[in-house]
């Protein structure tokens, strides 16, 4: 299959090999932002995801994944957005979150702006660090995919979990060594890292996660 969006391929057609039942409009909305998207690509490098049946099984699936495992209501960040991967399709596939993406590459987040503006998505866009963000706001989760390695993400939201309750991140097996890192670095020490979920990594043999950190002392 070809890497570039003028593919025959269709959406649609992606999402059924996907095995993937969605409401005809989410359809039209994620059609439109991936056309924004790959659109917004050719000027500036947000993604390399661009064929329908990347978008779908790398995009859409790490999206709901993550979906599952986020309350009616929560407000989200998104860290580090890029492209708006996570927290733009979160925000289609759950329009009862309240979703703000962040980064702090200027020109990547006036990018997202555009592309959320064209699509219709509902999501608020920041061009900041999370952390200024966390310094005047609350959020219940953070998201974050391909953004820094479990230490440093650590270690950047240190001084903020009194406004936010857990961070979820998309890891691939990479996520293991980036664990033992971060132990060893004595950032866990009041924390829970739990792995909630693995899928396959389509095209290799290895798995994507999703893992939860939350305070130990928030943990039921």
């Amino acid at each position: 299959m070809s890497d570039t969006p003028d593919t025959p391929d269709t959406l649609p057609d992606a999402l059924a090999r996907h095995s993937i039942e969605l409401p005809a409009d989410q359809i039209e909305q994620l059609g439109r932002y991936c056309s924004a998207l790959w659109e917004m690509n050719e000027k500036l490098n947000l993604t390399r995801h661009t064929d329908f049946d990347k978008f779908v099984s790398r995009d859409v699936v790490d999206s709901m994944w993550i979906e599952r495992f986020l309350d009616s209501g929560e407000r989200v960040l998104d860290v580090g957005t890029g492209g708006g991967v996570p927290g733009a399709i979160l925000a289609i596939l759950r329009p009862d979150l309240e979703v703000t993406l962040s980064d702090s590459v200027a020109k990547k987040a006036r990018a997202v702006e555009e592309i959320v503006k064209s699509a219709g998505v509902d999501v608020k866009v920041c061009h900041a660090p999370a952390q200024a963000l966390l310094e005047q706001h609350r959020f219940d989760t953070l998201t974050a995919r391909a953004v820094a390695p479990v230490a440093k993400l650590l270690t950047w939201f240190a001084p903020h979990w009194d406004n936010f309750n857990r961070l979820l991140i998309i890891k691939g097996p990479a996520w293991v060594e980036e664990r033992s890192a971060a132990r060893s670095a004595g950032l866990l020490k009041s924390l829970e890292l739990r792995k909630l979920c693995s899928y396959p990594m389509p095209g290799t043999e290895s798995e994507s996660v999703v893992l939860s950190i939350r305070p130990k002392d928030q943990v039921e």
